[in-house]
């Protein structure tokens, strides 16, 4: 099978011309559509384009174009454009073509042209800096990142809990980015288009917490001068983000419990009872069982909130994915560093890789950018980033190295594709004998786990 099969391509337009489509099939792109940024946040997790296509013929306001820029600036996706002309283009698109694309077309378009160019813009994003650690599958808009089998469950997952409009509980432990998944479902969900307000429980003192949910009226109490919303009624609509559910005081917990059930609340120091339409997604890194267990969290309230249950897996159950994220937080903090940032060291890189992370992906980033600000010659060490050097500092030979990169390289394919042989060896550019032999070589088999067909080594 050619290693050109099956390309994944994103085609976003309001007007989908049909005959393309079909001559780009032909050619070996499987086509993904889009007309919003909704059916954006609906692609699935596991396919995400090499190459993408935007229809500026007209449909897009300015609005829409500017909220397409998260997928816009993903390094690893090659753009073109096809426009009706240079005088139709407003400054929002032209800055957009000039920022992000790897060329534009003028309507009518010739169609083995705009195929070649297709090929060309995704050669292109592959050179990119970054694009190596942001293949398909590991980086999304939304910010999470993560190809392992622990983080294509929970995108499996928010893909699934997304299309309910029923409360949802993301458990984990502090510090794994839980409000980057609440995000995540809001954003899928067909609430999307309207508020994301978030309220961490923990942060807000317990005899201000009230007035935050619910608001109050003029005069409610001292320094009330007039009437203000709270936080679940400015959510109206869209999403209410309860974080630290788990710390929420027991006299606060029957007032959110009145909520839920009549789905209407009162302001403090006021007698109108106003409704309320928002969705609830909670998070907690306490274990809500064991704290109802000891009477300190109500257990028709969680019984309330968790309708449907996601996990937010920690950054140590994470494998390779802990280098995609510390090469993120790097690319990020090198955009505001005075200094010019040339990566990790190899020795750094293993540290990161053996290190517990107790703190998750706070501490990951913490370490980075108390790293960058340390190290010398702009290359991170091991002690730049307050970890201990790994026990086996040897220098690796050439052939150890293409050896280790093979390996992962196998592994993470067989991960993607849920261990289907056939598209392994086409992503790879090998044979499916090339592929077997070196599964034996490197002792991988294959067997059945509880998140479907994972990869072990024999």
């Amino acid at each position: 099978m050619s290693a050109y099969t099956n390309r994944p391509l994103l085609y976003l337009s309001q007007h989908h011309d049909a005959m393309l489509c079909r001559m780009l099939a032909q050619r070996g792109w499987k086509i993904s559509f889009a007309s919003n940024l909704q059916d954006l946040h609906a692609l699935p997790p596991g396919n995400q384009p090499l190459a993408a296509m935007l229809d500026l013929q007209g449909g897009f306001s300015d609005a829409d174009l500017e909220s397409f820029e998260p997928w816009l600036s993903l390094p690893h996706i090659g753009w073109i454009g096809i426009i009706a002309g240079q005088e139709s283009l407003t400054e929002s698109a032209r800055r957009l073509l000039g920022l992000y694309f790897v060329d534009y077309y003028t309507a009518p378009v010739q169609h083995p042209r705009l195929a070649e160019s297709l090929g060309h813009a995704l050669g292109m994003a592959q050179l990119r800096p970054g694009a190596q650690h942001a293949r398909p599958g590991t980086a999304r808009p939304d910010g999470m990142i993560g190809s392992c089998p622990a983080m294509q469950s929970l995108f499996r997952g928010i893909e699934k809990v997304s299309r309910w409009d029923t409360p949802v509980l993301i458990s984990g432990e502090s510090g794994t980015g839980k409000e980057l998944a609440a995000h995540a479902i809001h954003r899928a969900s067909e609430r999307a288009s309207r508020p994301f307000v978030a309220v961490n429980c923990a942060a807000i003192p317990p005899t201000l917490l009230m007035s935050e949910l619910f608001g109050y009226e003029r005069g409610a109490f001292t320094g009330a001068t007039k009437r203000k919303p709270g936080r679940i009624e400015m959510a109206q609509g869209g999403t209410l983000f309860l974080d630290e559910i788990g710390d929420m005081p027991i006299e606060s917990q029957t007032s959110l419990l009145r909520f839920l059930e009549t789905g209407r609340i009162e302001r403090l120091g006021g007698t109108e009872s106003v409704e309320v339409d928002v969705r609830i997604i909670s998070a907690t890194h306490v274990d809500l069982e064991a704290a109802i267990a000891a009477e300190r969290f109500r257990g028709d309230l969680y019984h309330r909130l968790c309708v449907l249950r996601v996990r937010q897996p920690p950054l140590r159950e994470r494998g390779s994915d802990i280098l995609l994220i510390a090469e993120h937080v790097l690319d990020n903090v090198r955009k505001q560093s005075p200094a010019r940032i040339r990566g990790f060291s190899p020795m750094a890189l293993r540290a990161i890789q053996q290190h517990n992370w107790p703190g998750n992906v706070r501490e990951l980033i913490n370490r980075i950018r108390h790293a960058a600000a340390m190290c010398e010659d702009g290359v991170i060490q091991p002690d730049d980033l307050e970890l201990a050097t790994p026990a086996d500092d040897r220098p690796l030979t050439l052939a150890a190295i293409r050896e280790a990169a093979e390996q992962t390289a196998i592994v993470e394919a067989l991960q993607r594709h849920h261990e289907r042989l056939i598209d392994v060896a086409a992503e790879l550019g090998i044979s499916r004998v090339t592929l077997f032999r070196l599964m034996r070589d490197y002792k991988l088999q294959v067997k059945k786990g509880d998140l479907g067909l994972i990869c072990v080594q024999g």
